[in-house]
């Protein structure tokens, strides 16, 4: 198994939040990444701060990235501000920082705008805000080099717990540490190549909350309210197993292929978390800290601890043997030799 490195940094949120409240943003920014959640809070943010509310239609401008042009960021810019500290022009989706192609925006015109990102009015922000951020770009050297770039990438466990918790407090209930480790587990937030965000967290929150007629949030309230998304109703599937919970498992696997999830998919899950789990017990017998194993296989903790939990339950040889069942089955499934979704309770049966 391929193994990569990751490093853990102070989460854009925190920095910007810090730098606002100091005084210390510029006023070129690049706000991007996976968090459109947490970007919005930050725009918000910014816009409070600088623009007075009785003239944000006058101080504040809008403009769409995947249309805007070059002469329309000029002028906004040069406007000045009404009564406001400042002018604030917020261009969304900046398709063009990705790596696309634009059609207001030629490749004359863009290093004509990277050069006037050097000089950017002191009356006015220009805030930016794109998925993602192709860092070869001249443009985004030039944010970059005179202004500040924010990535907001999925928040760390710490601060997604803290995150959970003050949601729920806000609503007016309370959750217990172990309750709210339930429903991340549930959400699948960390799980790889997830599409789950905080806007999906805050849709779970408002549901559990809804539901719980007490004050306090019970497992019961997420059980019945977080539905998960693929992966996790996959390990939920490979924990019913490891506890000896047949039964259970063999529903979590009826639940996904009527719910309309291919066999083939499920199959590349259950492989590639067997896989998982068999690097983190053989990590575990080498005398790996935690730290070390999720450098080396570039996942978050939370899917490491749960892989370690079901590692416990078996022997270094059986997963092996576990890992190539599930090779040799779906070999079979694609040379016709099995029906799939026989095979996959096969498997189930024979773990």
């Amino acid at each position: 198994m391929a193994y990569k490195s990751s490093a853990t940094e102070e989460h854009a949120y925190k920095r910007i939040d810090r730098d606002i409240k100091s005084g210390g943003v510029k006023n070129l920014l690049l706000l991007y990444g996976k968090e459109g959640f947490l970007i919005h809070w930050a725009v918000e943010t910014l816009i409070k701060k600088y623009v007075n509310p009785a003239c944000r239609d006058l101080d504040y401008f809008q403009l769409d990235g995947t249309s805007v042009t070059i002469d329309q960021i000029k002028s906004n810019c040069e406007t000045m501000p009404f009564l406001s500290e400042r002018r604030v022009v917020f261009i969304s989706d900046f398709k063009l920082l990705e790596g696309s192609k634009s059609k207001n925006i030629h490749e004359d015109d863009e290093k004509q705008l990277a050069e006037y990102f050097k000089s950017i009015p002191d009356n006015c922000m220009l805030i930016i805000t794109s998925d993602s951020a192709d860092k070869r770009k001249k443009l985004f050297k030039s944010i970059s080099d005179h202004g500040g770039v924010y990535e907001f990438g999925e928040l760390d466990e710490k601060s997604l717990k803290a995150y959970v918790e003050k949601r729920f407090k806000e609503a007016g209930k309370q959750i217990r540490p172990a309750v709210t480790a339930r429903l991340i587990e549930a959400t699948g937030y960390f799980d790889k190549d997830t599409d789950y965000t905080l806007y999906n967290l805050e849709n779970d929150i408002k549901k559990a909350a809804a539901y719980s007629e007490e004050d306090e949030i019970l497992s019961e309230a997420i059980d019945n309210t977080v539905s998960g998304n693929m992966d996790t109703n996959v390990f939920n599937m490979i924990d019913s197993i490891s506890r000896d919970r047949k039964d259970e498992a063999y529903q979590l696997l009826h639940n996904l292929l009527v719910s309309g999830e291919k066999e083939y998919k499920l199959l590349a899950l259950l492989c590639s978390h067997f896989e998982i789990i068999l690097s983190v017990k053989e990590m575990k017998e080498e005398g790996r800290s935690l730290p070390q194993m999720k450098e080396l296989l570039g996942i978050h903790e939370f899917r490491i601890k749960k892989a370690s939990a079901f590692a416990e339950h078996y022997s270094l040889k059986h997963l092996r043997k576990i890992l190539q069942k599930a090779y040799e089955i779906d070999k079979n499934i694609k040379t016709g030799l099995l029906e799939a979704a026989l095979a996959l309770e096969l498997f189930v049966a024979e773990i």
